[in-house]
């Protein structure tokens, strides 16, 4: 009785057969060239991936530290906020009517209509905008619900005060809809 070869050990044969025809210093050339090859894969699969994460990781704790930070300020703030009392929408609406002229003055009017207010701006500077809105949420506690708002141009004589200045202010022509305390 014949046993038949399978085609693995058939291979597996011939493959023996071949580095057995091969001179004892092509056998230690192809030993050494196989070596070189499986420490290149060590490399380039296991031990580079975990040296470079090695190298990062500070620079990502150091990330994640600042994002941690911040978040706790924004919960501190958010504490704070829902720890203060119910503003009455009377007092929310005069507060709003005071901090629209004294911080915006004319370059903003403000439209009180139920339980939202419309503020209309011409030529506002940037900063007493940004101003204006911390105002707003803290003492008033009057959320923007809609933003619109256009770069204004800079008129020519205010081109050429900025210009000689070196930082030209920023202007914004435009409306803000916000939603103020219910009644």
């Amino acid at each position: 009785m014949s046993r038949s070869m399978t085609p693995s050990s058939s291979s597996a044969s011939a493959l023996h057969a071949r580095w057995q025809a091969l001179a004892p210093r092509e056998q230690s050339l192809l030993l050494a060239a196989s070596a070189v090859v499986a420490v290149a894969l060590l490399w380039w699969l296991a031990l580079a991936p975990a040296l470079h994460t090695l190298r990062s990781a500070p620079a990502r704790h150091a990330s994640l530290d600042a994002q941690l930070q911040q978040m706790q300020a924004l919960q501190a703030e958010a504490l704070q906020l829902q720890a203060q009392p119910r503003a009455n929408a009377d007092d929310a609406q005069r507060a709003l009517q005071a901090s629209v002229s004294a911080t915006l003055g004319a370059s903003a009017r403000l439209v009180l209509s139920g339980d939202r207010a419309t503020l209309t701006l011409k030529g506002t500077p940037a900063d007493a905008l940004a101003s204006w809105l911390a105002q707003a949420r803290g003492n008033a506690r009057a959320v923007p619900q809609e933003v619109r708002l256009v770069r204004s141009p800079a008129p020519e004589s205010r081109a050429a005060a900025t210009a000689s200045a070196g930082t030209p202010a920023v202007r914004w022509d435009g409306s803000i809809v916000l939603a103020l305390p219910p009644r």
